[in-house]
């Protein structure tokens, strides 16, 4: 069980309907006013059908591994991250263990991830009239140096919340924001400082 998970079960912060209709999962305020512990109220809530979205159909370029083992892997953050980047949706970001020791330190400068690292990024979104909508699952792959310059030698991929991989020009879609905000620390987006998991 995440941390968060049992976070808000030990505060009593219980979902309305476990596993069923997304809309089981809405809340009655904007998603921008959620505390963490509400967002990880709406994470719980969706959990369990988020991740088996994912699962459904062939990944066809992506690697299935990644998807199918991702849940296994080091949670960055106690709560879902807020909303910013990637369209105003909340994060739950799992590194994978080539990744783990290097991104958990947060650090904001002179950042190197090893070639072999991966990141997953569940998300969902709660709009201004709390209606909740699942998201994209999305995957950063470090690759050897020199693999691809364009992108900082990160592979960048995305899956639909119905297990579809998604086209798209990851130098614009991706890249260009990844470097040209966080490039000092090899790419990387970080959890808000408040909801960051301890190494």
């Amino acid at each position: 069980m995440h941390s968060w998970t049992q976070t808000a079960l030990a505060a009593g912060v219980f979902v309305l309907a476990a596993g069923g209709a997304q809309a089981a999962c809405d809340v009655d305020k904007p998603g921008s006013a959620l505390t963490l512990m509400e967002a990880a109220k709406v994470y719980h809530c969706l959990e369990k059908e988020l991740h088996a979205g994912y699962l459904q159909g062939d990944k066809r370029w992506i690697p299935s591994e990644f998807v199918t083992d991702y849940r296994s892997w080091k949670a960055a953050s106690d709560f879902p991250a807020a909303p910013g980047f990637h369209g105003e949706r909340y994060l739950v970001t799992f590194v994978n263990p080539v990744g783990e020791a290097e991104y958990m330190q947060f650090k904001e400068e002179n950042v190197t991830m090893p070639a072999g690292s991966v990141l997953a990024k569940e998300s969902f979104t709660v709009n201004d009239a709390g209606k909740v909508s699942k998201g994209p699952l999305f995957l950063m792959q470090k690759v050897a140096e020199g693999s691809s310059p364009a992108t900082g030698d990160w592979y960048y991929m995305a899956i639909t919340p119905d297990g579809l991989p998604m086209t798209m020009d990851v130098v614009s879609a991706c890249s260009d924001c990844h470097q040209g905000n966080f490039g000092q620390r090899d790419g990387l987006g970080y959890p808000l400082e408040e909801a960051r998991a301890k190494p």
